[in-house]
């Protein structure tokens, strides 16, 4: 880890540890902790590319149920410089769009100003891409990508402290949307992934 990365680290955790306590009662939680740390496992479902580009390695800042924005959401929070370039994680088809917003803070005020790129796959379940750059969409509503194309520039719109790709992918059961844990292929081998590591994508 770099020395950024490491100061990063450190202050991000004074800030989790200072902030919020909370623990999410979701039932959910308890069994995505269990597959991050290997207790149960899951050799079944979908493998995930990392969302950049071979090769190349981020941290993760926040993971699924994390103690600071995503107390409630199974996502991710991958650390990254505006202008990096974000890849599909899967096959699919662009449902949504949004890349007009050109503001982005802590303040729930800019939570509308928040660019994202949204992916259907073949199985109907769907991945989002947050906080890209202004105009930093590189695809359009309709269009066909495949697991490893770039997509769009992350960048810091909406409702965010710092420049990051916020992923999160969900699927419908009894017609109600709700977010999934996903596992990934990484240089560590096929993983749920977990807060405050480096992940490189070996695809």
């Amino acid at each position: 880890m770099s020395a950024s990365s490491k100061y990063f680290f450190v202050l991000f955790a004074c800030v989790v540890s200072l902030t919020n306590c909370y623990v999410s009662k979701d039932p959910q939680r308890a069994e995505i902790k269990k597959l991050q740390k290997g207790i149960i496992k899951d050799d079944s479902s979908f493998v995930y590319q990392l969302p950049y580009e071979a090769g190349e390695s981020h941290l993760l800042v926040q993971g699924y149920f994390s103690r600071y924005s995503h107390r409630n959401r199974a996502a991710l929070d991958f650390k990254m410089k505006r202008g990096t370039k974000i890849c599909a994680v899967r096959t699919g088809v662009v449902i949504r769009v949004k890349e007009d917003g050109d503001r982005g803070g802590w303040n729930r005020k800019y939570r509308s100003s928040g660019n994202m790129i949204v992916i259907q796959h073949e199985d109907s379940s769907r991945a989002g891409y947050w906080h890209l750059q202004l105009n930093g969409a590189l695809v359009n509503v309709g269009d066909t990508v495949q697991q490893g194309q770039v997509i769009g520039l992350s960048g810091k719109t909406g409702y965010t402290l710092f420049p990051h790709l916020h992923f999160i992918s969900w699927k419908s059961s009894r017609g109600q949307w709700g977010p999934v844990a996903t596992r990934f292929q990484t240089d560590k081998g096929i993983l749920y992934l977990r807060p405050f590591r480096n992940y490189r994508n070996s695809y």
